[in-house]
């Protein structure tokens, strides 16, 4: 399976999904399916997964926030709404849909449809991500924009900083650990035999950074979230960007040239 975490403004890396632009559903609308799935999937994960939940009291228990997390497994996005002391709402691909069951879970889990995209579309998506953040709901995201397919942790990607920097939202930095050997990429099904941990970090307040207007900001504030991570995760530094083959002559020579990845 591939990622379901909307990374970034401008992040249009293998796989993760992006929005076309259409309205997001408000937390407060999401129905009894969400409300239903919360009091299942919540309790069953724990008994059968048995996750290690650090800092929880470092959630803040109402209000905007942003879940900034590292990016091991497709579980990642099921870890966290689990271990979270409250809801959290991600963007996921439309495709993960179209299913009934599979419909029922992704909405159970507080998942939002999007149409894979790019460019615009990518900015449509923080544009919904924004719009849950200020109904006074938590969202979540992946700076590294994609999953570590080596267990490193990658620099992140400006996007989650311009969206804090932004809503003025507070960045809870959050560290998985083990969701790789739980699925690791290509599994079908997670493994019961071994258990992750999930550390919640103290909420970040980025404005002294300055506004989100301004691309110094935005990539101090990304530094500041990535080494907040890195101190949860405890991961090996990659010191690069997690970037996925080039499809086209022009996707290598943008790779190459100097720019802010969002």
């Amino acid at each position: 399976m591939t990622s379901d975490l909307v990374p970034g403004a401008d992040d249009t890396a293998g796989d993760t999904a992006e929005a076309s632009g259409s309205l997001p559903v408000p937390a407060r609308r999401m129905g009894i399916t969400y409300a239903l799935g919360r009091q299942i999937i919540r309790p069953l994960a724990r008994l059968l997964y048995r996750p290690r939940v650090e800092g929880r009291a470092n959630v803040p228990k109402s209000g905007p926030v942003i879940f900034a997390s590292n990016h091991l497994s497709f579980i990642d996005s099921i870890a966290i709404p689990v271990a979270a002391p409250r809801p959290v709402h991600f963007l996921a691909k439309a495709s993960y849909f179209e299913g009934g069951a599979s419909r029922w879970f992704f909405t159970a889990i507080g998942a939002i449809p999007v149409q894979r995209g790019a460019g615009q579309a990518a900015l449509d998506a923080l544009d919904q991500q924004r719009t849950l953040l200020e109904e006074g709901s938590a969202v979540a995201l992946y700076p590294e924009g994609t999953r570590s397919l080596d267990g490193r942790l990658y620099k992140g990607r400006t996007g989650v900083a311009f969206l804090a920097l932004q809503t003025g939202a507070p960045v809870v930095p959050v560290g998985l650990i083990g969701t790789d050997d739980v699925m690791p990429v290509g599994a079908k099904m997670p493994s019961l035999t071994h258990r992750i941990t999930v550390r919640f970090g103290e909420p970040l307040d980025l404005a002294h950074h300055g506004p989100a207007s301004s691309g110094k900001a935005r990539r101090l504030a990304t530094d500041e979230i990535m080494a907040a991570i890195h101190a949860l995760s405890g991961q090996e530094l990659a010191n690069a960007y997690n970037e996925v083959p080039a499809q086209n002559p022009i996707d290598r020579i943008k790779q190459v040239l100097p720019h802010e990845r969002r």
